[in-house]
């Protein structure tokens, strides 16, 4: 069912940038019109944007466009064409105005956020809640948990804990001795196996990659030896 709502789509140096939009299947729609004020250039301008990106290849019309139901100015419901959210990113990268080039600023930054830390948040919209809708906070939480209690991160801590010895040297002997052992501890404590009865077990040279489910490059570059000798691969 689609459902009319406003979104805040980037800060600019003019202020807050809010757009009215269609939500309809787990995303957002814009007719050209409004596109076209989002980055305020001229319509033909949008659809002219709109014919070269779906000429190029770069999308395909069907699967970016639908249309959709709305309600107008007027108070009639019309039947439209709309755009999705992949179409209008990709507009915004084409069009020369002064109102795409901030958009791209924001959407640089955003994206330069999301290679640096791995994520991107937007408090306010965590804060109040239901968008379109639908709460994500939930699955937030989910997703953090599951983070958190990876073994990676588990294993990281130790060695941030042991790292703050006052005596610690990541190359001394005893120093990868006592990780061996813990990394050994967490493979039992998990498995009820150490390291060795894991690889004994699980390694099967009548298996593909011999019983491997990952490594370092995996899934299609080379395995190494020091692949094969680590438990949690297997």
């Amino acid at each position: 069912m689609a459902k009319e709502s406003e979104i805040i789509f980037y800060q600019g140096d003019d202020g807050i940038i809010k757009i009215e939009v269609l939500y309809n299947g787990e995303t957002f729609w814009m007719t050209q019109k409004k596109i076209s004020e989002l980055f305020g250039v001229q319509r033909p301008a949008i659809t002219k944007h709109l014919a070269n990106i779906f000429e190029s290849g770069e999308l395909i019309e069907g699967s970016v466009s639908s249309i959709l139901e709305h309600t107008a100015d007027d108070g009639k419901k019309y039947k439209t064409t709309f755009y999705n959210l992949d179409a209008i990113i990709a507009v915004g990268y084409r069009v020369n105005s002064i109102k795409a080039t901030k958009f791209r600023i924001w959407a640089t930054k955003v994206l330069n956020e999301f290679i640096t830390k791995g994520f991107v948040l937007d408090d306010e919209r965590l804060k109040q809640g239901k968008h379109f809708g639908k709460d994500y906070f939930d699955e937030l939480l989910e997703r953090i948990r599951e983070i958190r209690a990876s073994e990676r991160r588990f294993y990281q801590k130790i060695t941030d804990i042991y790292s703050l010895s006052i005596d610690y040297d990541n190359s001394d002997l005893l120093t990868k001795d006592f990780f061996a052992t813990v990394q050994n501890k967490l493979h039992w404590a998990i498995t009820g196996k150490t390291a060795a009865e894991i690889i004994y077990s699980s390694a099967d040279a009548s298996e593909i990659y011999m019983g491997l489910t990952n490594w370092k490059h995996a899934p299609d570059g080379k395995i190494l030896k020091s692949d094969v000798s680590i438990a949690k691969n297997y």
